[in-house]
């Protein structure tokens, strides 16, 4: 089958890059299509190095570094793609990706990240964290995203299978476009964070620094426990903000190497990990080194860690609020925990792009063989509806002889 791979946009390479990175592997001949492709040479490996079919917006001023602010026009751009010649066609979405136009006798199949977020339940949290909530900026962006919302709803139609990241995002699929869907959790390269079960006394958190990240609650929560030791790994809009609030016992390292990085996280007693994803790969990586998370218990978490009083072999701890408070009372109740390392490398080999690969395809072959065997249906319905006329048409001859 003629196959198509649609991302939004090409920029960077995180979380969904690494999953795309994986369908390729997949289906190394499918030809790739985006919004806008601006990755660096040394950077265009995960994508094998393939021409990428962008839209209209790749040559707009500034889309470079503002390709965001043209949001409004990507549901214009992304239906401008023209798929007509293939069989197969796979989006990778958690924006406007899966909006692509397809035929009746096209296969689509999305894999969806996520709805977008910022124009559906995650609205106002956005909105407030970019200073948008207010104001006529702010009426003119709550329209833009309602006229989005009624693109995205009505896109989905337009997909003929869906899959999810987690069963998270498959009840925000649901809620969003009454539609069904098959969890394939993403790859997580555990092979590169080798096993390591001597802990030493310090916790750690890595990641981005934006709001939603609650990089600021963490390090508040280990103000109020001066005698344990935090090590910030990672950059962004908020270090500065971030860093008026550490105290002495906490240590911000900014951005490091993956060495670093891997380094600190086999050495920590625990990984903290305060955000609401939809999948979190990052405390998968911290247990693929024996590292026990402690995490907060909403969203993706709740299938990336095995809670203390949920299983037998537990590989973190769950807290309900994102409050300095609820994270020391968590701390505190980890430390009275026994959790055994091995336990946490095997439960984050279960999430290998092994395991990846092996359901997403199989997912694919599965639709392909359905949709098939309803194609053969139907034509063979068609040709006994053909032969039905032509006897009439014949019958009606004869009489009129």
């Amino acid at each position: 089958m003629k196959t198509a791979i649609i991302h939004d946009w090409l920029v960077v390479y995180n979380g969904a890059e690494k999953v795309l990175e994986e369908i390729l592997k997949i289906y190394p001949d499918a030809d790739l299509y985006s919004t806008v492709d601006y990755l660096d040479e040394k950077d265009r490996h995960f994508i094998q190095h393939k021409k990428v079919n962008t839209t209209f917006i790749q040559k707009l001023p500034f889309a470079k570094r503002k390709y965001r602010a043209y949001l409004p026009l990507m549901p214009l751009a992304i239906e401008q793609l023209d798929l007509s010649n293939y069989d197969l066609i796979i989006s990778s979405s958690y924006a406007v990706a899966k909006g692509v136009i397809t035929g009746p006798d096209q296969l689509h199949i999305s894999y969806v990240h996520s709805p977008i977020r910022y124009a559906w339940d995650l609205q106002h949290q956005y909105l407030k964290e970019a200073g948008m909530d207010k104001g006529i900026k702010g009426y003119l962006t709550r329209f833009l995203l309602h006229q989005i919302r009624n693109w995205d709803y009505r896109t989905a139609n337009g997909v003929d299978f869906f899959m999810s990241n987690s069963d998270f995002i498959g009840r925000r699929i649901w809620k969003v476009y009454k539609r069904e869907s098959q969890t394939v959790y993403p790859p997580v390269d555990v092979s590169r964070f080798s096993f390591y079960p001597d802990k030493e006394d310090f916790y750690l958190t890595a990641s981005r620094m934006v709001p939603y990240k609650k990089i600021d609650t963490i390090v508040e929560a280990f103000s109020l426990m001066p005698d344990k030791k935090l090590i910030v790994i990672g950059d962004g809009p908020d270090f500065k903000k971030i860093k008026a609030k550490a105290g002495s016992n906490v240590h911000l390292m900014g951005y490091q190497s993956f060495e670093v990085l891997k380094d600190h996280m086999q050495r920590a007693k625990g990984f903290i990990f305060a955000a609401e994803e939809d999948f979190g790969i990052t405390p998968l990586e911290a247990q693929a080194c024996g590292t026990p998370v402690i995490a907060y218990g909403k969203g993706g978490s709740l299938e990336t860690v095995k809670g203390y009083n949920e299983s037998l072999h537990p590989t973190g701890y769950f807290f309900y609020e994102q409050t300095p408070e609820a994270i020391r009372r968590a701390v505190e109740q980890f430390e009275r925990l026994p959790f055994n390392p091995v336990h946490c490398r095997e439960y984050a080999l279960n999430f290998s792009p092994e395991r990846f690969r092996t359901e997403f395809k199989q997912f694919i072959e599965e639709k392909i063989a359905h949709k098939q065997q309803i194609w053969e249906k139907t034509t063979n319905i068609n040709v006994v509806k053909s032969y039905i006329i032509s006897d009439v048409h014949w019958t009606k001859k004869q009489s009129i002889s």
